[in-house]
C-alpha cells in the first residue's frame, strides 16, 4: 500500500472534489494564502487617541468623542479557523443533552475522527484540565497546554456550542466583533482589529444587522501595523514630542478655521478638524512606536517569552502576538485572528493535526499572554462548516491512528469559548448541581454525530450563534439582563427567545474584575 502523504504546515491544500480557488476565502481556506494582506500604513486622519495633557479645552475633546481609556470590558478575541475545521468530539468534547459527557454512539465518534480505541467512553480519552473537556488527545488542547503554565490552566474554563454552519462559504455571519463593541468594549486606539482587510476583519462575514462602518476593524497581522499605528512619520525625530503635538495642534485649529468658513457637510466639518486632534493626541502619549512593539515585549518574545525568536519567523506567530498585543493591552476592543488552511479533508489525518496544533499554539499564547498581564480574557473558536471521517485511519506519526479527513460536512460543526479570570476559574451558573453541564455545553448532538438542529436558538442559524456569543461576554460582566434593550435600543431584534431563555444559553456567571 502506498504511504499516505501529508500536507505541510503552509502547503496549499489542493482538492480533487474542489474548483480552482476564485475567491480571497477560497485561498485562505485552502491555505494558498496565509491570511495575511497587504500592508496598509494608517493615514494622520485615520489615527485615534487622546491625550490629558493637550492644550485644548476639554470641552472639545469631549465633543469629538475621543476616549483614551476605553470602556473597561473583558478583551474579546476570535480565531476564525478558514475552511471548516473539526471542532467537535476529535477537539472539544460535544454530547448528547446531558452535557459533554452525555456520551455519542460509536459510529457518531467515528464520523468526528475518533476510532475506537481512543472513545470518550473509556474515561481515559477526557481531558478537564482548561475545565471545558477536550479530547485528551486534541491538537487545540495539547498546542494551548504547550503554550499555558499549570497556573493559567487553573484560571480557565470554557463552553462548547452545537452549532452548523455552511461549508467554504463567505455567506456564514459568524464574526461577532461588532456586536462585542455594541455591547461596549472600546480599545484606547482602535475598536477593533482583524487580520484581513474585510468588513469583519475576518474570512467570515459579520450579521449585516450589525454591521457599523464607524469601526470598521483595522487590519493588524504583523508587528509593523502595530507600531504603524502611531507613527507619525518624519516629525518625531525632527522636532521633540513636544514640538510635534503643538504642530498637531495648529493643524486642528487651522482645520477647524477653515472648515468653519466653508459650506460643507456638517459631518465633514465636525470630523476633519477631530481627526487632528485625536492624532495629537496619540503623538504625545505614544511618540515612540516601540513602546506598542509585540517584538519588543519580554513577555511575547525572548528567553522568558511566550514565543522565541526563531518562532516569530512564522507569520501565523507574528499576527497572533500583534492581535493579542493590541486587544489585551487594552489599545483594541476586540481582534479577529484569521487562520487559513483549515479546509483539510485530504484523505489522512496529519494534514488537519499538524494545524489544529499550531492553532492551539496561539490560542494558549493569547490566554498566557492575558495572565502576564493579569487580564481576563474571552477567546471564542469558530469556522465556516466543519468535516467528517469515513473511518478510515492513518496511522502515521502525526496521524496518530485517528480517522482521516474524508470530506466537508456542516452537520458535525460547533464552537467553542474559553473564558480567562486572573481571579480564578470562571464558575459556571448553576454551579455544583446536575443543570450545569447544560451551560457548558449550548444545545447537543444527536447519536450520530450530527447537531441537533432544535437543540437551541444557536443550533441552526449562524446569526443566532453569534447573538448567543454577545450575551455570553455580557453575561461575564453581570450585563446579561440588559441583553434585549441593546438590541431593542438600535432597532433591532435578536431571536434567542424570552428572559428565561437566555439562562439556558448562558455559560458562566460574572467574572469578579
Amino acid at each position: 500500500m502506498a504511504k499516505r502523504r501529508f500536507f505541510q504546515l503552509d502547503e496549499p491544500l489542493r482538492h480533487g472534489d474542489h474548483s480552482r480557488p476564485r475567491t480571497r476565502r477560497e485561498f485562505i481556506a485552502q491555505g494558498f494564502q496565509a491570511g495575511m494582506a497587504t500592508v496598509l500604513g494608517a493615514s494622520i486622519l485615520g489615527l485615534p487617541g487622546r491625550s490629558n495633557a493637550l492644550s485644548i479645552d476639554q470641552s472639545v475633546i469631549d465633543a469629538c468623542g475621543i476616549s483614551f481609556d476605553g470602556a473597561g470590558k473583558i478583551p474579546f478575541i476570535c480565531f476564525d479557523l478558514a475552511g471548516g475545521a473539526n471542532i467537535a468530539g476529535s477537539n472539544v468534547l460535544v454530547g448528547g443533552r446531558g452535557g459533554q459527557l452525555d456520551f455519542l454512539d460509536t459510529s457518531g465518534y467515528s464520523k468526528l475522527g475518533l476510532p475506537s480505541n481512543m472513545l470518550p467512553t473509556q474515561g481515559t480519552f477526557i481531558d478537564t484540565t482548561l475545565g471545558l473537556a477536550f479530547h485528551s488527545d486534541s491538537g487545540f488542547l495539547r498546542g494551548i497546554l504547550d503554550r499555558t503554565s499549570p497556573a493559567t490552566q487553573a484560571n480557565i474554563n470554557g463552553a462548547v456550542i452545537a452549532a452548523r454552519s455552511e461549508n467554504d462559504t463567505g455567506n456564514n455571519p459568524h464574526n461577532p466583533m461588532y456586536g462585542i463593541h455594541m455591547a461596549g468594549a472600546r480599545g484606547s486606539l482602535l475598536a477593533l482589529c482583524g487580520s484581513q482587510s474585510s468588513e469583519s476583519g475576518g474570512n467570515s462575514a459579520a450579521p449585516a444587522m450589525l454591521v457599523n462602518s464607524e469601526v470598521r476593524p483595522t487590519k493588524i497581522d504583523r508587528p509593523s501595523d502595530v507600531t504603524g499605528l502611531v507613527d507619525v512619520g518624519d516629525l518625531v525625530g525632527l522636532l521633540s514630542k513636544e514640538e510635534v503635538v503643538a504642530v498637531m495642534e495648529t493643524m486642528y485649529h487651522m482645520s477647524k478655521h477653515k472648515m468653519d468658513r466653508v459650506a460643507t457637510a456638517e459631518a465633514i466639518r465636525q470630523a476633519v478638524p477631530c481627526k487632528y486632534l485625536e492624532s495629537a493626541g496619540l503623538a504625545e502619549r505614544y511618540s515612540s512606536p516601540a513602546s506598542l512593539d509585540p517584538l519588543a515585549d519580554p513577555d511575547i518574545v525572548g528567553p522568558n517569552g511566550i514565543f522565541t525568536e526563531d518562532e516569530m519567523k512564522d507569520g501565523e506567530f507574528r499576527k497572533t502576538a500583534s492581535v493579542m498585543k493590541l486587544v489585551i493591552e487594552g489599545y483594541a476592543g476586540a481582534g479577529t485572528i484569521t487562520m487559513g488552511g483549515f479546509d483539510y479533508h485530504t484523505g489522512d489525518r496529519a494534514t488537519g493535526e499538524l494545524r489544529d496544533l499550531r492553532a492551539g499554539r496561539c490560542m494558549g499564547a493569547c490566554l498566557e499572554y492575558a495572565a502576564r498581564k493579569r487580564k481576563p480574557l474571552m477567546l471564542y473558536v469558530f469556522s465556516d462548516g466543519s468535516v467528517f471521517s469515513n473511518g478510515m485511519i492513518d496511522d502515521s506519526p502525526n496521524g496518530g491512528g485517528k480517522g482521516v479527513w474524508t470530506g466537508d460536512s456542516q452537520q458535525t460543526a460547533a464552537s467553542f469559548f474559553l473564558v480567562y479570570n486572573p481571579l480564578g476559574r470562571p464558575e459556571l451558573l448553576e454551579e455544583g448541581t446536575s443543570r450545569a453541564a447544560r451551560h457548558q455545553q449550548i444545545g447537543y448532538m444527536r447519536p450520530s454525530g450530527d447537531v441537533e438542529t432544535a437543540s437551541s436558538p444557536a443550533a441552526n442559524n449562524v446569526s443566532q450563534l453569534v447573538q448567543t456569543v454577545i450575551l455570553n461576554y455580557m453575561a461575564l460582566h453581570g450585563e446579561q439582563g440588559n441583553f434585549a434593550q441593546l438590541f431593542t435600543s438600535r432597532g433591532l431584534t435578536h431571536g434567542l427567545g424570552s428572559a428565561a431563555s437566555l439562562d439556558a444559553l448562558t455559560a458562566f456567571q460574572p467574572i469578579v474584575i
